[in-house]
């Protein structure tokens, strides 16, 4: 595949998991999003506005006409409470559970714009590997996909993405993962966040961004 199909797929995956956790959690607009996020110490608003900044953030990196190579672009993240994640998007609590996900679409919307339209040999830093457009587009899906796992665990919701998007996630950010088991419990096992047959659970856990 040329780098220019890997960079579309790579947005085609990304706006297809956000749509996907946009969907299924609109249709929760009485959840108690002040519950706490699966394993996280965060809240579920808080576990989203992560999500949403963790988003913006890798469109950001991709975005200077010379990306940094060695750092991140110098935005100033700040916590609401000690704790809290540090983030540079926050939502408008005022605006409810569907303004939460209309900052989270929105975010999502610029990094797929970005991973489509950044020139495939454009590198940037991550702090797990000097990375291309098509990889930020992995991280973005990764990072939705397990933190969609998180909040449904703490509102209660059922969440099983496509196969298709974990496993070709997993085939970019962790090629030494196990092969031949389900995708989703496997990116869930890469992620720290589930056990996998005769597999210890991870307590820790990187991903491989760069370049291959």
């Amino acid at each position: 595949m040329s780098p220019e199909s890997t960079s579309q797929t790579a947005a085609d995956d990304l706006a297809h998991s956000v749509r996907l956790v946009v969907d299924t959690f609109g249709r929760a607009p009485a959840a108690d999003w002040s519950a706490k996020a699966g394993s996280l110490e965060w809240d579920c608003w808080e576990t989203a506005e992560h999500l949403a900044d963790d988003l913006f953030a890798y469109a950001a990196q991709l975005g200077p006409s010379k990306p940094p190579l060695d750092t991140e672009v110098p935005f100033d993240w700040t916590r609401r409470r000690p704790g809290g994640p540090a983030n540079v998007i926050f939502a408008n609590r005022e605006a409810g559970p569907a303004g939460l996900l209309q900052v989270l679409d929105a975010s999502g919307a610029l990094l797929v714009a970005m991973v489509r339209t950044a020139e495939p040999e454009t590198r940037s830093h991550h702090a797990f590997g000097l990375s291309d457009p098509a990889g930020f587009g992995a991280m973005g899906v990764v990072e939705t996909l397990v933190h969609a796992q998180d909040i449904a665990e703490g509102l209660g919701l059922d969440w099983t993405p496509p196969d298709s998007l974990c496993a070709r996630a997993l085939a970019r950010l962790f090629p030494d993962a196990p092969q031949g088991d389900d995708p989703w419990p496997t990116l869930l096992w890469a992620t720290g966040r589930g056990e996998l047959p005769g597999r210890e659970r991870l307590t820790s856990w990187r991903w491989n961004a760069e370049v291959r």
